[in-house]
């Protein structure tokens, strides 16, 4: 629901951005804490005389979490949320540093093992218990509630169906449309590195742009070789003219973008890393760069025969 600024456009746009502050990391741990229970059935602390679980083993979780997660923010021993302390004595506030990738590890791992229960009364043992099943409402809860704390705080990630955070790329030429032309794709080694391509692009990794960079090059370079029979040259000249339905102002716009990104894909440190190509630093680049070659590779292939 929105409140009475939101209704009436009182309020100016939120900013939106793929770093994590404290506030934003504190509100999402605790959300996930309140998913430990769903994930009692392989972590539990049992009864020791009926063997039922009771709730979440916390040591035996902590443990595991070390080894899934060695970077997840912790004080002694603990996971907690990272936070701030101001000195007196020299007047500074130290801040903790923290891995956010870490936490959306353990949004995913909440995501990929929690399972839904029924709470039940041992009138014997005198204790409550859970029994688990599996249906899929507790991930779907859990899902919604991180997404909406992602879009409250302007983050620009998401937990998809597939039990992934993906990042959300704006303006971005991903469509279904464009996977689903993708599939058409007969050349199998074409279709794979393109899927590979759009898998990175959407990875919340910090290397993942760069990576989907130099794969979606990969995927434009096999393009120009699609034509088996033809040489490298010929089947690029085929698919430019395909594209262009033969009329020459279209043949000389494609041409000249096939050798620009060509041109880009030597010139920048993307495909080759010799110390004479260009260094990218500014990781809305990569995105630039890869939408911008995507955005031909999509509407190639739909000339493709």
């Amino acid at each position: 629901m929105e409140l009475y600024t939101q209704r009436h456009g009182m309020r100016g746009s939120k900013e939106t951005t793929y770093e994590i502050s404290m506030d934003a990391y504190a509100m999402i741990l605790n959300c996930c804490e309140k998913y430990y229970d769903n994930l009692a059935w392989k972590y539990p602390e049992t009864c020791r005389f009926c063997h039922s679980k009771l709730s979440l083993n916390r040591e035996i979780f902590d443990i595991a979490l070390k080894h899934e997660i060695p970077n997840l923010f912790r004080k002694e021993g603990c996971v907690v949320a990272p936070s701030s302390s101001y000195n007196v004595f020299d007047r500074k506030t130290k801040y903790d540093s923290y891995d956010q990738y870490s936490l959306l590890d353990l949004i995913e791992f909440i995501a990929l093992y929690c399972k839904n229960y029924e709470k039940y009364y041992d009138n014997e043992c005198e204790h409550s218990y859970l029994v688990f099943n599996n249906l899929n409402t507790a991930f779907l809860s859990f899902k919604k509630e991180i997404n909406d704390i992602f879009e409250l705080m302007g983050i620009l990630y998401i937990l998809t169906d597939k039990k992934q955070v993906e990042r959300i790329i704006q303006n971005s030429p991903i469509t279904k449309e464009v996977e689903n032309s993708i599939n058409t794709i007969q050349e199998n080694e074409t279709k794979k590195l393109l899927r590979e391509a759009i898998d990175l692009h959407r990875s919340h990794y910090p290397e993942a742009p760069k990576d989907a960079a130099e794969k979606i090059w990969d995927a434009f370079e096999r393009l120009k070789t699609y034509y088996t029979s033809l040489d490298k040259k010929k089947s690029a000249e085929k698919i430019v003219n395909d594209m262009s339905n033969n009329e020459q102002p279209f043949t000389d716009l494609f041409n000249a973008e096939f050798k620009a990104l060509t041109d880009i894909g030597n010139k920048y440190r993307i495909r080759h890393h010799e110390t004479d190509k260009i260094d990218i630093t500014d990781y809305k680049h990569y995105d630039y760069f890869f939408n911008r070659c995507l955005s031909l590779i999509a509407l190639a292939i739909q000339y493709l025969k």
